[in-house]
């Protein structure tokens, strides 16, 4: 085998807008299958191969190598465990689950079949990220002393998946992933406990804002999702005698425009810049390439973990407290 032949399950706003192009533009990727509820929407994104109005055809068609799970948070869970179970690598969105419980069960699923399971949080594959997470490995700020993100944005309207509970909605699951897998690769893990938290409720039933402090990996941290705030996009690690910051307002969303990354240390202050980049597109590759046996970068399995624990305790303690 010399390419991977994806398919993908799901053809909304996401796949239309990034991961079939994504997947079309990969070295060693062919978007051979896709399914959606109406085949006309699978169709659009021209498949190769097949397109089918049933998930479970993509899992079950015999030219499929990987399956790309675009679906809502409700949908991770059972159709990342059916693809792994036929033998196919999964590249799942973000959040893995929509809890500890079933991010844990999906990955015992892969440890069993002995498949691949990464989670797809895109920003991990930007060169912007890798440097930062190089720069702290490198002692360049010493050992880290604090870490603080946010990702926020206003204007979910009514009726969006976002704001539905049966759907896995919420805005820590939604946005509040991004802040807390940073902590997971900048900590080291493993969450440890929650001092305070901060959550709006929607009438629906899902967290409109989630904000908490939190201990990961011994170090202080502080995270911020919501959808009722002007939008807001930050990503600081205060070390011991410096800092690196994620500048400008896309610390998780810098998707082919230029971005930048503010460094303190002993030399002083620099920027350091960075082209724009598809890393929707890097994921895919550096996936394709591990489902090949080759050299591949792919996120730490722990770190999926480590941020369900964490959502399920902000959860948990902001419901108590209401």
């Amino acid at each position: 085998m010399t390419r991977v032949r994806w398919g993908l399950l799901g053809a909304g706003w996401i796949a239309r807008r990034a991961i079939a192009p994504a997947i079309h533009s990969a070295d060693a990727s062919t978007l051979t299958a896709v399914a959606a509820r109406d085949i006309n929407r699978a169709q659009a994104l021209h498949p190769a191969g097949s397109a089918y109005d049933d998930y479970a055809a993509v899992i079950d068609d015999p030219d499929v190598d990987a399956v790309y799970i675009a679906l809502s948070n409700d949908g991770h869970l059972p159709w990342a465990t059916a693809a792994l179970e036929a033998g196919k690598a999964v590249l799942c969105e973000k959040p893995l689950g929509c809890n500890a419980v079933e991010a844990k069960q999906m990955r015992a699923v892969a440890e069993r079949t002995g498949g691949l399971l990464v989670e797809a949080t895109w920003n991990l594959w930007h060169p912007r990220t890798a440097r930062a997470a190089a720069l702290l490995a490198s002692d360049t700020i010493g050992a880290l002393r604090a870490y603080s993100s946010v990702f926020v944005f206003e204007g979910v309207d009514d009726g969006n998946y976002r704001l539905d509970p049966a759907l896995g909605g919420g805005a820590l699951l939604d946005v509040g992933c991004y802040p807390l897998t940073g902590a997971a690769w900048a900590t080291g893990g493993p969450f440890q406990s929650v001092q305070d938290v901060e959550i709006l409720m929607s009438d629906t039933g899902v967290d409109l804002t989630a904000g908490a402090h939190l201990t990961m990996g011994g170090v202080p941290t502080y995270v911020r999702g919501s959808f009722r705030e002007p939008a807001h996009q930050a990503l600081v690690l205060e070390g011991e005698h410096g800092q690196i910051e994620m500048t400008g307002n896309d610390a998780f969303v810098s998707w082919l425009q230029p971005s930048a990354l503010r460094v303190l240390d002993r030399d002083g202050e620099r920027i350091e810049h960075f082209p724009p980049v598809d890393p929707y597109r890097l994921m895919v590759e550096n996936v394709s390439r591990a489902v090949l046996g080759q050299d591949a970068w792919l996120p730490d399995p722990q770190w999926s973990i480590v941020v369900a624990e964490a959502m399920d305790a902000i959860l948990d303690t902001g419901g108590r407290q209401a």
